[in-house]
């Protein structure tokens, strides 16, 4: 891949990955420009159609925790998808955004997923810390002061909880010590790694009606080759399906 269009790789390499990791409660950065300023609006110009997106609304999670309700849209290859955004996604699944990505948490190998959400109105994300799987994610927020006012929130809370929750619990955002919200406007993300205590969560939007919460997400997940095949062969010994829809959107 020749010369980056989207991802802005002077940011990239001035990103400290060092104070990112020693940054508490957990590791997070809130980033500003991380998509090329004079090409973000292309993006924006071209969003999915949430006509291509399925309706996420499960009720109660895990743990008793609320349910996280959204419309979601997951990126596979060869789908149907604007230019720009097409780009977008080949960025980062090179080598470049990768290898940041890897000296970021310090690790070897990554996978990636992508996907859309949209938000309505009156919908959350419950506090709450990601699977074992995850090893964080990276959360583009593409709202404009043409879609979304500030006073209608949407904005990741970063969660403090000062070690007292445990992952497999159900608190409330008033029960957590400190919080700090993302700030979401003008070309900003959301970088966290995952730990034992990376709560976060996204309180009840507050928009009117026809409006949506827009961000894009790229999760890090965990690549273990051995881990994988031996999964795969228990699920092609029990007449399963030895790849996961999970597994096949994972790049």
């Amino acid at each position: 891949m020749g010369a980056l269009r989207y991802v802005n790789q002077a940011l990239l390499e001035q990103i400290d990955t060092g104070a990112f990791r020693a940054r508490q409660p957990f590791p997070w950065l809130n980033p500003q420009y991380f998509i090329a300023p004079e090409h973000y609006p292309e993006l924006l110009d071209s969003m999915p159609d949430i006509a291509q997106f399925r309706a996420a609304f499960y009720g109660t999670r895990k743990h008793g925790q609320k349910g996280h309700d959204r419309y979601v849209l997951d990126y596979e290859e060869g789908m149907s998808l604007a230019e720009p955004w097409q780009q977008f996604i080949d960025e980062l699944r090179g080598d470049t955004y990768r290898e940041f990505v890897c000296q970021l948490l310090k690790v070897r190998d990554i996978r990636f997923r992508f996907h859309w959400h949209y938000t309505p109105a009156g919908c959350e994300v419950s506090p709450h810390c990601d699977s074992r799987g995850k090893l964080g994610s990276q959360i583009f927020y593409l709202n404009t002061e043409r879609d979304w006012q500030p006073e209608w929130g949407g904005e990741t809370v970063i969660l403090d909880d000062e070690g007292e929750f445990p992952a497999a619990s159900a608190p409330q955002f008033a029960d957590f010590k400190a919080e700090y919200a993302a700030l979401t406007a003008d070309n900003r993300s959301l970088l966290f790694a995952r730990r034992g205590n990376s709560w976060h969560g996204v309180r009840a939007v507050q928009c009117p009606e026809g409006y949506f919460r827009k961000v894009f997400i790229v999760v890090f997940e965990a690549h273990r080759p051995l881990r994988l095949a031996s999964k795969r062969l228990k699920r092609i010994l029990s007449g399963k399906p030895p790849v996961t829809d999970k597994e096949r959107m994972m790049y």
